[in-house]
């Protein structure tokens, strides 16, 4: 058996998905199953390094999780050979930045979205990295959750039929800051530092779309910024000057109707934080994060409308629950495994920066039809 160390400088650890999902979840979790096991037995071996700008947090990082390699230079981490996967989580503006001089480095390409601020950077990132001949990936852990993996396993088998519509709601309450503290960093609320949900989601409703029910042909979207006024992490007070809200109407291949909503201003009234319900001439389901529900067209009930009486329908007890008939691992884990393989053994990956470079497409389309108040046609790239 042979051990394949890699080298992955990780930047934006210090933050929360890059720490929670990307470093603990995902490669510290590889490491303590014992590496990644190919199909010719070679076992990929991550030694990830620390990369921020706070010297303390890495140290403190690093001696938690009994690791050794951490720096704020990241030059000189991309110049170490022995590193040979640049990782970024960093906030969106930093981003275009520290990608190019990673794919200067000759350094293979994993990151987080959005990959930039506009289509423009997004597809020049993806050129770029093509001209070097490097690998590259885009995170689409959406994908990889147990309910929407029910939902694809619908869809494939022909479960609905003809597909009409999709309904998708995420959202929940971010605390303002002042009176109890957010949730979410202040940058998420501020147009100047990369932050807006549209922006933020958009990305993510483009992947799941495309890959799960149909391509997405065109977007007409309403943006909001329902709190005017937030408070930072030293409990100052800011002005929030991007969207927290985004309602919008997207038209799919076939004529598919998507309806989604994105919201840090909603509390839930859901099951999960974030629902895609899918109608179909043959049937219907309502997936969540883990869950996924049906009701087909035999068992459909028959209400009638009728204000003077009480609902005598419990709606929700007439869906039947699709089983687990498979094993689901953390969604980050799984995909970093995937990217790994495509690395080492040039397995097959389809999520990369022009895959990136589709969601910035959506969402700067997005905010091009909340300014003008119109529908846009969202062409091939």
């Amino acid at each position: 058996m042979d051990r394949r160390s890699v080298g992955i400088v990780m930047n934006g650890v210090t933050g929360r998905m890059g720490y929670r999902q990307h470093l603990v979840r995902s490669i510290l979790a590889i490491r303590e199953q014992g590496g990644l096991a190919l199909a010719d037995g070679t076992v990929v071996w991550p030694e990830p390094v620390l990369v921020g700008r706070n010297a303390a947090k890495l140290e403190q990082l690093a001696e938690q999780h009994g690791l050794t390699r951490y720096t704020t230079d990241l030059a000189a981490a991309l110049a170490d050979e022995s590193n040979e996967i640049y990782f970024d989580a960093q906030v969106t503006t930093a981003r275009v930045a520290a990608l190019r001089q990673a794919i200067a480095a000759g350094k293979h390409i994993y990151t987080e979205k959005p990959t930039a601020e506009t289509l423009d950077e997004a597809v020049a990132l993806a050129n770029e990295a093509k001209a070097a001949g490097i690998k590259h990936g885009v995170v689409a852990d959406k994908l990889y959750l147990p309910g929407l993996l029910k939902l694809r396993r619908l869809v494939e088998s022909g479960f609905f039929g003809r597909i009409l519509s999709v309904r998708v709601e995420f959202g929940y309450w971010v605390f303002e800051g002042d009176w109890q503290a957010a949730q979410r960093p202040s940058w998420n609320y501020r147009t100047e530092d990369g932050g807006g949900i549209i922006l933020d989601m958009f990305p993510h409703w483009r992947y799941v779309l495309d890959h799960v029910i149909a391509p997405v042909r065109s977007v007409y979207a309403q943006a909001a910024t329902h709190i005017p006024q937030r408070w930072d992490e030293r409990g100052q007070p800011y002005p929030a000057t991007a969207d927290d809200a985004a309602y919008a109407v997207l038209e799919l291949e076939g004529g598919i109707i998507a309806s989604v909503n994105s919201s840090w201003t909603t509390r839930v009234d859901r099951t999960e934080l974030v629902t895609f319900h899918v109608d179909g001439t043959e049937g219907s389901a309502v997936a969540g994060l883990r869950n996924c529900r049906v009701q087909h067209r035999a068992s459909t009930p028959k209400p009638v409308w009728n204000p003077d009486l009480p609902v005598s329908h419990d709606f929700r007890d007439q869906w039947a629950e699709v089983p687990e008939n498979d094993v689901y691992d953390n969604g980050f884990k799984r995909q970093w495994e995937e990217f790994l393989a495509h690395v080492v053994a040039d397995a097959p990956y389809g999520h990369d920066l022009y895959a990136g470079a589709r969601g910035v497409q959506l969402a700067e389309l997005g905010l091009q039809s909340a300014r003008e108040g119109r529908k846009i046609l969202v062409g091939d790239l």
